[in-house]
């Protein structure tokens, strides 16, 4: 395991600091209870630790060598379960219900990774993630920053989320070029926001952000009138990173049920 060289294209840094690991192991704070599942598991630095104390583990590793390390690593270790497969096309459903989902996940796949388990919001009980600290920032971002965002808000009417620690980036094994940071998702209470239609609600944020220094007015002109934004509530001189998640979701749901109403 100790011999295997990271590959660049599969965004590997492994995690080696006892500390940091301790650290990660204490905020997950698994169970016998518990089913997890690890994306990424690598030279299996959280496995071990994990697989001790919850009571079943799935871990999801796309490289073929350092699957046939991990499978000789716990080849004695009833609980956990191996898989040679991409996070990114996994059918986390077929696992089951209450799913516990962490890891360190490649920054190169973390954004796309994040909205693909969206997918599967029915099956997720949390969710914690090392991902670069700059990724982190703008997913818990509040409304008026800089790094308030897409990313934030589609992750936020579905997730409480919450910036944990960071982590210094010789933590690992190649050092990144970037300071990481932990990060936990736990789904929010049905109804908390109830989107009518979860793609319109996407390209309606997407078109908001596409120009940031623009008033929403602007931004969203040929989309939605000034009377409309005025309708929800909705300051049409504010750019786009002013307005909070309750009324992009509101404005978008208008939308749906405008073109739906349309003879």
């Amino acid at each position: 395991m100790t011999s295997h060289r990271p590959r660049r294209r599969f965004g590997q840094h492994f995690l080696q600091d006892p500390g940091v690991i301790d650290a990660i192991i204490r905020e997950i704070a698994p169970t016998r209870d518990d089913l997890l599942v690890e994306i990424g598991p690598g030279h299996g630095a959280i496995t071990k630790p994990l697989a001790m104390l919850c009571g079943s583990l799935h871990a999801i590793e796309l490289d073929r060598d350092l699957v046939a390390g991990l499978r000789w690593q716990f080849d004695n270790h009833s609980g956990v379960t191996i898989h040679a497969a991409d996070a990114l096309q996994f059918d986390y459903g077929a696992l089951g219900e209450s799913l516990r989902i962490v890891g360190n996940l490649p920054y190169n796949i973390s954004t796309p990774l994040l909205f693909y388990l969206l997918n599967y919001l029915q099956h997720i009980r949390d969710m914690h993630f090392m991902l670069q600290k700059e990724v982190v920032d703008r997913m818990a971002a509040a409304p008026g920053g800089k790094t308030y965002g897409r990313l934030g808000i589609m992750l936020g009417c579905r997730f409480a989320i919450d910036a944990l620690f960071e982590v210094d980036r010789y933590a690992f094994d190649p050092p990144p070029e970037v300071t990481s940071a932990i990060v936990r998702l736990t789904p929010l209470p049905a109804g908390t926001y109830d989107i009518d239609d979860e793609k319109l609600l996407s390209k309606l944020v997407a078109t908001a952000f596409s120009q940031r220094r623009k008033t929403i007015r602007n931004s969203l002109q040929g989309v939605v009138t000034e009377n409309e934004l005025a309708d929800i509530g909705i300051d049409s001189s504010l750019r786009a990173e002013a307005i909070p998640i309750s009324l992009y979701v509101a404005l978008a749901n208008s939308i749906a049920r405008r073109a739906n109403a349309a003879p």
